[in-house]
């Protein structure tokens, strides 16, 4: 009986002033981000990942109401908002409510949202709560592994409606595995910096500058254990990626800076990804166990250093001096890690129809050669984080695993990608890959914003399908990408073509439809694969294989409400579980009634509440 005498006190609590109170204790949470351009609306949060709840705080600057939900990519109509605030007459107001379209909302009649603290004073509003990842509420949007899109509210009083100049929607990835202040920073760090210098950028569209830089001089086995962005101040939005590419010892180098994949072949030179940055990322440190090794016989001396530019202003006289900054140390990690590119082969065979809702690629990966071409036995592959990117068109990624015919598992997947968020990410556990284990990726594009062919290319109006594995320990194939027999894809389209470039001009005639669309789809999955492999001394190596079928990632049960009400059709087919009697906060395990609990030790009425419990009431 004790929980329900807590929530009938609560309310009680709640209906009397509380006006700069907090509602219990407040642990540190560990991640924050601003939400809006003016650093207004600002954001707390950690989670528990095996509870499966999240708390935020929301912090705004007004006196008014705020809110704090997730959306979807296309429109706030349908996008849940946790509303609350304090009247001027000191009374917290606390609901769970959605979207019913842009600009209206409407209180859920199950209440999954539980408030640990609701305060303002004379320059903040600050609300703090916890959800489910998923609630049994069909209005509650799920919060995934994938890219959420946060949306935050307020208003200038206590009357919750919607303004669209104080609603803003920022992509994050909430469920961050690892956090950095969880990591060693070792105390004998050395920075280094790998830069273009004084660059001036084109006016064109579409730039790759690379140049070739060596790496750290040192006289004995050091590691890279930590890298970030280097960017030069204006031109954030001019830069797209920096990629780092381990070159052979035996490689000769050209020098300058040139365009990478231009007339001269020698700026191409070096395929095995390093470390990698693109639009959104921040810093990012290896795990403490990993490190990119510097400074014996077998490690790379130099690099090349590739910045894609994309200058679709056409802004003359931009100087550019970005680059990527690195961290390293003497103190060494147990192992040495290395990155796989999987995916589509990006030219010339990629291509997706225009005005397409949704359309699917596929790049497969065999494992079969790794050990004939790094000449020696191939230990286990042990995939710690990765990094996912397509262009504009992405609207999904995945890469999956197969052993003897048989789906493994998802290794990563981000169903909600953003563009404008491309980091590098942690896995919640080390996945293994076997020699002769296979690796499918899946990207999914949509085109409806576009009447002609998007085909695989540099420029960001081009496509991409990319996955980057981290991994350990490091083997020699720094590539292994596929793409569809294309003659196959034109034959099934109706089109009579003989080899692959008339194959990929013959798309131009195609009559796009969401039938043909469907069926170069279809297409493009039932042909036969060419696999390239390549490894950090440029030997490329061909293989076949076909695509096998992706087993969706089911759903896990959603966790019912404890309060409120839950209608039995919101009752997913995946099945719902009971609340937990015991959630982990950011840093303790709490009863699911114990905030309540330190709200009244917090307003001195728990020696009271004790005492009558005592006296059997």
């Amino acid at each position: 009986m004790a929980c329900p005498l807590l929530s009938w006190l609560l309310f009680t609590a709640l209906a009397t002033p509380s006006q700069g109170d907090r509602l219990g204790p407040t642990p540190h949470l560990r991640y924050s981000r601003f939400l809006d351009a003016s650093n207004a609306v600002f954001l707390r949060w950690d989670f528990d990942f095996e509870a499966e709840i999240i708390t935020f705080e929301l912090q705004v600057r007004t006196a008014g109401w705020v809110g704090l939900g997730v959306t979807n990519r296309y429109s706030r109509a349908g996008g849940d908002l946790v509303v609350g605030g304090v009247s001027p007459d000191g009374n917290v107001y606390f609901s769970d409510q959605h979207l019913v379209d842009e600009d209206t909302l409407e209180e859920d009649g199950s209440q999954d949202a539980e408030l640990q603290g609701l305060t303002e004073d004379a320059v903040y509003t600050t609300m703090r709560f916890s959800r489910p990842f998923r609630s049994c509420d069909p209005h509650d949007q799920d919060i995934t592994s994938d890219t959420v899109r946060v949306l935050a509210a307020y208003g200038l009083d206590d009357t919750p409606k919607i303004d669209r100049e104080r609603t803003f929607v920022k992509s994050i990835f909430l469920l961050q595995i690892v956090h950095p202040d969880d990591l060693d920073a070792p105390e004998d760090t050395i920075i280094h910096d790998l830069e273009i210098t004084d660059f001036l950028i084109p006016e064109d569209d579409t730039t790759y500058a690379c140049t070739f830089l060596p790496l750290p001089i040192v006289s004995k086995k050091h590691h890279i254990y930590k890298f970030e962005p280097k960017l030069v101040q204006h031109n954030e939005t001019i830069v797209h990626h920096i990629l780092v590419y381990a070159c052979g010892n035996a490689s000769a180098l050209p020098t300058g800076i040139s365009d990478c994949y231009g007339a001269d072949p020698a700026f191409s030179l070096c395929s095995q990804v390093i470390v990698g940055w693109a639009v959104g990322g921040a810093s990012y440190q290896f795990p403490d166990d990993v490190g990119i090794s510097i400074g014996t016989p077998l490690d790379p001396q130099w690099i090349r250093l590739e910045i894609h530019y994309s200058n679709f202003h056409n802004l003359p006289g931009l100087y550019d001096s970005s680059g990527i900054r690195v961290y390293y140390t003497a103190h060494l990690r147990k192992f040495d890690m290395g990155v796989l590119q999987l995916g589509v082969f990006t030219f010339p065979i990629h291509f997706i129809p225009p005005s397409a809702e949704s359309f699917r690629s596929y790049g497969l990966c065999k494992t079969e050669k790794f050990e004939e071409m790094n000449r020696a036995p191939v230990p286990d592959i042990q995939v710690f984080g990765y990094l996912l990117h397509t262009h504009l068109a992405g609207r999904a990624l995945q890469a999956v695993q197969y052993r003897n015919g048989t789906q493994l598992r998802v290794i990563c997947k981000d169903d909600a990608y953003d563009f404008n968020l491309q980091e590098t990410r942690d896995l919640p556990y080390r996945v293994v890959i076997k020699p002769g284990d296979e690796l499918l990726v899946e990207c999914r594009y949509q085109t409806l914003d576009r009447d002609s062919l998007t085909f695989g290319g540099p420029s960001t109006i081009n496509e991409m399908c990319l996955v980057f594995l981290f991994y350990y320990p490091r083997n020699n194939v720094s590539s292994c990408q596929g793409y569809p027999d294309i003659i196959y894809v034109a034959h099934e389209l109706g089109e009579e073509v003989s080899d692959s470039m008339e194959g990929m001009m013959a798309m131009s005639n195609v009559e796009w439809t969401p039938e043909s669309i469907k069926k170069a789809e279809n297409a493009c999955k039932e042909a036969q694969q060419t696999v390239i492999i390549k490894t950090i001394d440029e030997l490329v190596e061909n293989t076949t294989g076909w695509i096998q079928d992706i087993n969706p990632t089911p759903r896990g049960p959603c966790l019912e409400s404890s309060g409120g009400k839950v209608e039995p059709q919101d009752k997913t087919p995946a099945g719902f579980r009971a609340a937990p009697r015991v959630l982990s906060g950011s840093s303790s395990a709490t009863l699911r009634c114990l905030p309540l609990a330190t709200l009244l030790f917090g307003q001195g009425a728990l020696s009271w509440l004790l005492a009558t419990l005592q006296a059997g009431i």
